[in-house]
């Protein structure tokens, strides 16, 4: 796992555990050598993940919207910025560049980057890990709607399983080696056979 791309707040949020948070899994990405993938901010969580890993002397690639970077939020300091033209292609180069994701804390940004990375890891358009990074139990509702998903018979308990959940940046990126794509056919072969 080389390249580990990031999906978090444009904002600080009120609680400073969050970007103490944020900064411990920049410790863990630069003590692996880990290239760090993020949407290019020069704010928010966003910026206190970018800061520390360019303290540690690692390279940082950002992806950011034309009209975002009209707005001088990019983070002047990057390694590299890659503009898109929309946020769509953006989405696009992060899941074609990483070979890892994980998810802080965040708004709806988060929410649908993180929705995209899932739902492609289920459909083998890519066979990646995701992971959320639970600081103070931020994702627990997340984790909760999967596990009534689970229940009720709308989503797999594989893909479930697959979905790596802590609040350890350690932990996430040794969960990340031990990853294993589920079957494409095996699941598309149980949802047939229950409309029989």
């Amino acid at each position: 796992m080389k390249n580990i791309c990031v999906f978090c707040g444009s904002s600080l949020g009120f609680d400073k555990r969050f970007a103490e948070a944020a900064r411990r899994l920049a410790d863990v990405l630069a003590d692996n050598e880990c290239v760090l993938y993020y949407g290019g901010g020069n704010v928010g969580i966003m910026k206190t993940v970018a800061d520390r890993m360019i303290e540690r002397g690692m390279k940082v690639v950002g992806v950011m919207p034309d009209f975002l970077l009209a707005h001088e939020i990019g983070h002047p300091d990057v390694t590299e910025m890659i503009p898109t033209k929309t946020m769509a292609e953006r989405k696009e180069i992060l899941l074609r560049d990483s070979d890892a994701f994980i998810a802080l804390a965040g708004g709806f940004g988060t929410l649908d980057e993180l929705s995209e990375v899932i739902v492609a890891d289920q459909l083998h358009l890519m066979e990646k890990p995701v992971a959320l990074y639970n600081t103070l139990g931020y994702y627990d509702g997340i984790v909760q709607w999967v596990e009534r998903g689970v229940k009720e018979g709308y989503i797999r308990q594989e893909h479930y399983n697959n979905l790596i959940v802590s609040d350890d940046p350690a932990v996430i990126f040794s969960r990340f080696k031990e990853y294993k794509p589920v079957r494409l056919d095996k699941w598309i072969k149980d949802i047939k056979e229950e409309v029989r």
